[in-house]
């Protein structure tokens, strides 16, 4: 509650309320967050209780739809690809560009790499991330946004459309221990044509140490992370990423 109106100062648009924390007080705290977001004038996707599952905007003359995912009761389920392909089906009626958030995989320094496969973390069914990804682009979304796993993750291109697949801590609270893998991070700039295809994107690294905060990195340590482990995990179908944290498609 007494955080949104840094959101707001920051330039925010439009937030995910889709992760595994967002019911750890019930349904009142679903309901703080949302409408302390309300008066803010920030919209918000990823809850079904209230339904909230789908926001939009207007962008440059386009209708944008964000929509938000996560692996717990009260959101639309990474887990539910049937469920997920129908959302983005919906909000294809009503929106020209459609951005997926979701929250899903395991956890720590020992994740940083994306398995084909469901990721079982805590007991949790964690997701299938790239079905989950390739789910959502075939039945429409041109965007798809990673975050959950506390570190960074790679990127993979996908009929034309960019899949990043966790962008790390950006801003935690109070007891994280921040070190290492868990210090980086990175702001993602896409561009994207009338139609949703990527045209080119940027990285921009970014470095969080302690409770300070995040703060651009100028050694740009966080894009030879994300370089590498796009490699490693997707090959060809890697986007290509310089030095100075430019992507393009290959």
């Amino acid at each position: 509650t007494r955080y949104g109106k840094y959101l707001k100062e920051a330039g925010f648009d439009v937030m995910s309320v889709a992760n595994n924390h967002a019911g750890d007080f019930g349904l009142a705290g679903r309901l703080s967050t949302q409408k302390v977001l309300d008066e803010q004038g920030i919209k918000y996707a990823g809850s079904l209780d209230p339904p909230a599952t789908t926001a939009y905007l207007n962008v440059k003359g386009k209708r944008v739809a964000v929509i938000g995912f996560g692996h717990n009761n009260g959101m639309p389920s990474i887990n539910n690809l049937a469920g997920a392909r129908q959302l983005v089906i919906e909000a294809q009626k009503n929106a020209d560009i459609i951005i997926v958030s979701f929250h899903g995989g395991a956890e720590g320094t020992g994740a940083q790499n994306v398995p084909n496969r469901t990721e079982i973390f805590l007991g949790e069914n964690r997701g299938n991330l790239p079905a989950f990804a390739h789910t959502v682009i075939d039945a429409g979304a041109d965007l798809v946004l990673g975050h959950g796993p506390h570190v960074m993750r790679g990127m993979e291109m996908y009929k034309d459309r960019l899949v990043v697949y966790s962008m790390g801590n950006f801003c935690t609270y109070g007891w994280f221990g921040l070190a290492a893998e868990t210090a980086l991070s990175e702001i993602v700039e896409a561009k994207l044509d009338a139609d949703g295809r990527f045209l080119s994107g940027k990285i921009y690294a970014v470095k969080q140490e302690g409770r300070g905060g995040p703060l651009l990195d100028n050694s740009g340590e966080a894009i030879k992370v994300v370089r590498n482990l796009s490699n490693m995990d997707f090959g060809i179908n890697a986007p290509k990423i310089a030095d100075d944290g430019t992507i393009t498609a290959k």
